[in-house]
């Protein structure tokens, strides 16, 4: 049975902001999404986690998004992180992203003031009814301090506009539960957990380690569809560890901007208070790439 927003089923992408000189290196932006089109990739999830969105002035924010959209040249799907722990600040930002053409947006639970489920509720509930894209929840506890209890996330399933769950609680069970009592879509938000989330009713994976082997897990979740789990299952262990260490490093995007400059797609340093990855890890990560075959400078 399709679920409610099928059109994002595969894989997405969260790409990095590429800096040049402390500001947006628009160019460098318009050549990372170009990659991910040519790989055949469902969409695209700029300004995210990994997009450094805390760090991105609000200008910066509205100008990545519009230029992702602009780059995507509806190729494949923009779905850029609007989300915000004021509730004003995430709707404007939401609205905006639907008025430059997004096709969905990708919201994170508020972080920080750490609100009841009822808040979570109200706060997904007045986003919803304030666009008229799609609102995919981005729950990570990890990050924000605060689980959207899967109570929480069958009810505002009730409201149209919720279509999606990027699902990053590390937790079966939870997903689990919203795919039994919902037509959610449920994305992975971890790339170690893409194929047991799948084997459970997920749709795909929103990825970070997509921003460096986008075919190998663009394959993996089509070799999981098309019933062939041998491969998917290959794939997964080939995959594995680089998702897995990759992030366990140091705090994403850290090693995900360090290991695309080491392949040759440098797309600057992260912000503070983010710092670049130090040399011991980042001798780990060299090794790890060139293990999996990629090519390193």
């Amino acid at each position: 049975m399709p679920t409610r927003a099928e059109r994002f089923a595969g894989l997405s992408v969260a790409i990095v902001t590429p800096f040049r000189d402390g500001a947006v290196d628009v160019p460098r932006l318009h050549e990372q999404i170009g990659f991910q089109a040519e790989a055949g990739v469902t969409a695209i999830c700029p300004v995210g986690t990994t997009g450094e969105s805390p760090t991105l002035s609000h200008a910066e924010h509205e100008r990545v998004i519009a230029e992702s959209i602009q780059a995507a040249a509806g190729k494949i799907l923009v779905m850029p992180g609007t989300g915000s722990n004021s509730t004003a600040e995430a709707i404007r930002l939401t609205k905006y992203a639907e008025q430059a053409g997004a096709d969905a947006a990708l919201v994170v639970g508020p972080y920080y003031n750490r609100p009841t489920q009822q808040g979570l509720y109200e706060h997904f509930k007045a986003l919803a009814e304030a666009v008229a894209i799609p609102i995919c929840i981005y729950n990570i506890p990890g990050r924000t301090g605060r689980n959207i209890e899967p109570e929480t996330i069958l009810k505002l399933a009730e409201l149209p506009g919720i279509a999606m769950v990027k699902e990053a609680t590390g937790s079966i069970d939870q997903a689990s539960q919203v795919l039994a009592g919902t037509d959610l879509t449920v994305l992975s938000g971890d790339d170690s957990m893409t194929l047991p989330l799948l084997a459970v009713g997920g749709r795909g994976v929103v990825s970070v380690v997509g921003n460096l082997v986008p075919a190998d897990m663009k394959a993996l979740v089509e070799a999981f569809d098309a019933g062939n789990l041998a491969e998917a299952r290959r794939l997964h262990t080939k995959l594995f560890s680089l998702g897995r260490e990759l992030l366990g490093l140091a705090s994403n995007p850290i090693p995900i901007k360090a290991a695309l400059k080491m392949v040759g797609r440098d797309t600057g340093e992260v912000r503070l208070p983010l710092v670049p990855l130090e040399a011991e890890p980042a001798a780990h990560l060299q090794r790890l790439l060139a293990a999996y075959g990629l090519p390193v400078g």
